[in-house]
């Protein structure tokens, strides 16, 4: 096999999150992250994790919040949550990211719906490193922006 048809293959198999406003887990940097947004309002140590929070008059166009937890070593951005502004239903979540994977035969992109311990509705689109969290009032809490399950 060729040089160039390894690379493609290796190239074809990695999987990446999905990304949000140009920032994407386990590809881009805290430093990636104050580039494109500058200073958060906050930094805190959370869970092991160093985490950039982006409230009050530091949001993000469309957001209430957004956080990024980054590893504190490698600085490398784990996983991306957002809380939206607008409010959001299941209708307009299925049509910008598609439907459950019981009701399209399991075509892609689609959903498992799950519960936290709490038992919070969300929906996993895992190959797209996406999990979209719900109020009881069943509008769109926030989402997370995760690296993709093969």
């Amino acid at each position: 096999m060729s040089r160039l048809t390894c690379l493609l293959f290796l190239v074809s198999t990695l999987a990446f999150a999905k990304p949000w406003q140009g920032i994407t887990p386990k590809v881009s940097s805290e430093f990636d992250v104050e580039g494109k947004f500058g200073e958060p309002s906050k930094k805190v140590q959370a869970r092991g994790q160093e985490v950039l929070i982006y409230s009050g008059a530091q949001a993000i166009k469309g957001t209430v919040q957004a956080q990024f937890k980054c590893d504190p070593q490698t600085k490398e951005v784990q996983r991306i949550d957002v809380y939206p502004e607008p409010v959001l239903d299941k209708a307009a979540i299925e049509k910008s990211y598609g439907p459950a994977c019981e009701t399209n035969g399991a075509a892609e992109p689609c959903y498992w719906k799950k519960e936290t311990a709490q038992k919070h509705v969300y929906f996993l689109y895992a190959k797209l490193g996406l999990a979209i969290f719900f109020k009881e009032d069943k509008t769109v809490q926030s989402f997370a922006f995760l690296p993709p399950v093969e």
